[in-house]
């Protein structure tokens, strides 16, 4: 019963909906007649045509695309008309758009359950003869199949002009409601439930007001694939190397392109996606009004205290005239008027969207894009306008010639170890003789005719320079040998007790290329760039990159070439001179590039260093014998504990402990004008290191 009532439901809607249609303006189409493609992802595209009167434009869109169209849309009516409303399928949650109606066809209710939503209401009941009342309700009774089984049956029960009626649900075939208003909100319900299932495309309505034909646009940005480009390198012995280039572009969108203007701009907009197709709603806290216990009124007394002060201040008013503050409050509160607020008046505010994006009718994508590139270095910004319309079916792809043309080109061999240590690469000099930018890509190359290899190209400007490797060249080999040069010391300097020593280190690789081709090649013997180290041999690369020199070597046939790169690094170290032992010193007094100053400063240095090393080493020497002694009485003492004190031996040891107090003694004082003596000369060692400066 309940699907009989949705088909009917469903049917009736779309009839209704087909003589809307017919009411109002019909709807009109816009073909797409440019398209702008950015390497960003993104495209731009341009739909124009005319309309007349007022007038409906169709357009559909897939659901994930609708929050760019509302981001990006641009709309002109430009003979004289209006822009009126944009209207588009709402996105709301279903559940939450259903609450609305008077009948809730969330969770799939059953007949039974619709029927409990609209008691009240009168109806017509084929069940099998017609039967018209209003529904009290349905209920459920048990139904008898046989002596041991019964069923649940739903029973729809009608008040009748001939009193009450029970009619079991499962004999009715049809129910019509009488009341057209709730039939017809029921049927809104239906066909939102029906809209819901078509989630993958969105119906855009696009409304134009206006007397007459006119010519509009429509303009929006779309997420697009990146278009890509691709190249074929011909190379021969005879000719220079021809160039032929192809752009790759995709209409994924679900319309065909019908002899469009196509432009190919690689640039770099600010893109970004927002949602605002998805409604939003504010979460409002919930208040609960305070609930007390009811208490009879009480009355109270005024306080006198109180009283008499009022009384006082009512008197002494009743003398003063009013102020202007008790006057504009008499004015606002008297006779219990109000006073009251003129409502501002709005000022109508210019058209933005005409003076942002039009100018005379005209689109100001071009200004866009130019502003993009005074903007700053982005990476080469170019494009390519297609001379000639193109029409590219939706969901397929096609290949777009825009270049073909003879290039400058000269074949090298490149020789980079960390690519291929034994062999170098077959390479091309290339240079853009085209007037056109070439955005990067692969190179497919063909030498004699031949497939040779792959390669890939940067971004190339006219006019530029840039090599290409396409394959391994097996006829030629490169050998390289590193060699290792001792350090050289390069000046000494002594400043506020610091020696600062200057030192050079070099090294040097050898290459060796050896060529068992038919003829000569150039070959390019490509090293990273340390900034550390300098060039030293030769004076100057042959060519610079940002991270690479480049060495130009010729190898003839059965002779092999040979090519030295010698480079050379500077390096200060820092050295406290108190730190400098006796064979350092010694090092440096003997070195040839070390001046006479810096050399006599060093003797002094060592002789005052010695001195001190002198005094230290007496000073320890009677610290050494100071210990010696305090052993031997510390075995002198347990000794005489043993002994009697009127023997010979206890008094000899009574004598030799006297002596050895007395040499103590006197070796206390030798060791302590030792130390003042070392601490002396190490302070005029500190003081002579602080104040030196010699080079």
């Amino acid at each position: 019963m309940s699907r009989r009532l949705g088909w009917c439901a469903v049917l009736s809607i779309v009839a209704f909906a087909a003589v809307v249609r017919a009411e109002g303006p019909q709807p009109g189409n816009l073909p797409l007649n440019r398209v702008i493609l950015f390497s960003s992802g993104v495209g731009f595209f341009e739909h124009a045509g005319q309309v007349k009167d007022d007038a409906k434009i169709e357009m559909k869109f897939k659901t994930d695309q609708i929050n760019d169209l509302l981001k990006s849309m641009v709309v002109q009516d430009l003979d004289g008309g209006h822009v009126s409303t944009i209207t588009y399928a709402s996105k709301d949650p279903i559940s939450k758009t259903l609450e609305g109606f008077s009948i809730d066809l969330r969770g799939n209710p059953t007949l039974a359950q619709l029927l409990q939503q609209v008691r009240g209401e009168r109806v017509v009941v084929e069940a099998p003869s017609e039967v018209s009342g209003i529904i009290l309700g349905v209920e459920t009774r048990k139904r008898r199949l046989s002596e041991h089984e019964t069923i649940d049956a739903d029973v729809l029960n009608v008040l009748t002009e001939g009193g009450l009626r029970a009619i079991p649900l499962d004999s009715v075939s049809r129910i019509k409601l009488a009341n057209q208003k709730l039939d017809a909100e029921l049927r809104k319900a239906l066909s939102l439930l029906a809209s819901a299932h078509a989630t993958d495309k969105k119906l855009v309505e696009l409304n134009f007001l206006g007397k007459g034909a006119r010519r509009v646009r429509v303009g929006y940005i779309q997420a697009s694939p990146i278009w890509k480009t691709t190249y074929r390198l011909v190379l021969a012995d005879d000719r220079k190397p021809f160039l032929q280039g192809w752009a790759i572009v995709e209409n994924t969108s679900e319309e065909d392109w019908r002899n469009v203007r196509l432009t190919l701009v690689s640039g770099r907009p600010i893109s970004f996606t927002m949602d605002l197709y998805e409604p939003l709603y504010l979460e409002r806290p919930q208040e609960n009004l305070e609930l007390y216990a009811s208490l009879r009124p009480e009355t109270y007394n005024q306080d006198l205290d109180k009283k008499e002060a009022m009384f006082c201040e009512k008197a002494k008013a009743s003398r003063e005239p009013a102020s202007p503050s008790d006057a504009m409050r008499k004015a606002y509160e008297g006779d219990g008027k109000r006073a009251q607020m003129q409502p501002a008046q709005a000022v109508p505010a210019a058209d933005s969207t005409e003076s942002l994006y039009a100018t005379g009718g005209r689109w100001e994508v071009g200004r866009g894009v130019q502003s993009a590139a005074q903007g700053g270095n982005v990476g080469n910004l170019f494009q390519y306008a297609i001379a000639l319309p193109v029409s590219l079916p939706r969901q397929q792809s096609a290949m777009l010639p825009i270049v073909n043309a003879e290039v400058k080109g000269e074949k090298v061999s490149i020789y980079n170890p960390a690519v291929q240590a034994e062999h170098p690469l077959y390479g091309l000099r290339f240079t853009n003789t085209t007037d056109l930018y070439l955005m990067q890509g692969p190179v497919t190359v063909f030498d004699g005719s031949v497939y040779a290899g792959d390669a890939k190209i940067e971004d190339l400007p006219p006019g530029s320079e840039r090599l290409i490797s396409y394959g391994l060249d097996l006829d030629t080999e490169v050998a390289q040998q590193g060699k290792a040069q001792p350090e050289e010391l390069l000046s000494v300097r002594l400043l506020k007790g610091t020696m600062i020593t200057a030192r050079k280190f070099t090294r040097s690789v050898e290459y060796t290329v050896k060529n068992s081709a038919k003829h000569v090649k150039n070959v390019l013997i490509e090293m990273p760039i340390d900034p550390s180290w300098t060039l030293v041999e030769p004076k100057k690369p042959t060519e610079r990159s940002r991270n690479m020199y480049r060495f130009a070597v010729v190898a003839k046939l059965g002779e092999p070439a040979k090519l030295t790169v010698a480079q050379a690094r500077s390096e200060q170290q820092h050295v406290a001179i108190t730190n400098l032992d006796d064979g350092t010193i010694r090092f440096y007094l003997s070195a040839k590039v070390v001046s006479e100053p810096v050399k006599a400063a060093l003797a002094k240095i060592a002789q005052r260093k010695h001195e001190i090393e002198q005094v230290a080493g007496q000073r320890q020497q009677l610290e050494v014998r100071t210990e010696q002694i305090a052993n031997d009485q510390n075995r002198i003492r347990q000794n005489m504990a043993y002994l009697d004190h009127q023997s010979d031996v206890y008094k000899r040891y009574v004598k030799k402990f006297s002596d050895q107090e007395t040499e103590v003694e006197k070796l206390r004082g030798q060791s302590s004008e030792l130390a003042e003596k070392e601490i002396a000369l190490r302070k005029s060692l500190d003081e002579y290191l602080m104040g030196l400066d010699a080079q």
